[in-house]
């Protein structure tokens, strides 16, 4: 397992974890996940307190930072994560056949 200390202290790159995407230190959590909240409309303080509470407002800051000096990798990662809208009814239509049986 590799672990690769990136230029942000509360963000790393471990390839066993994420696909080697950058999590945030000592968790599973990608910094696109935190970026997407934030991209969202949620503040920094309300991903912290309501989302990640766990986390510190450091580490969610840190993420953010990340992103602004990787905006290309991590909006890649955003929407390789974001299905698209052929792909959301293809799940509606399934939840609502499951729904009703």
């Amino acid at each position: 397992m590799a672990i690769i200390q990136t230029e942000h202290p509360y963000v790393v790159q471990i390839s066993d974890v994420c696909g080697g995407r950058p999590v945030i230190k000592g968790t599973r959590i990608p910094v696109w996940l935190i970026v997407g909240w934030f991209k969202d409309g949620n503040s920094p303080e309300q991903i912290q307190q309501e989302i990640y509470p766990h986390l510190s407002l450091a580490q969610i800051y840190d993420a953010l930072s990340y992103y602004h000096d990787h905006t290309a990798e991590i909006d890649t990662q955003i929407a390789a994560q974001t299905p698209s809208e052929e792909e959301l009814e293809q799940r509606r239509a399934q939840w609502q056949s499951r729904k009703s049986t």
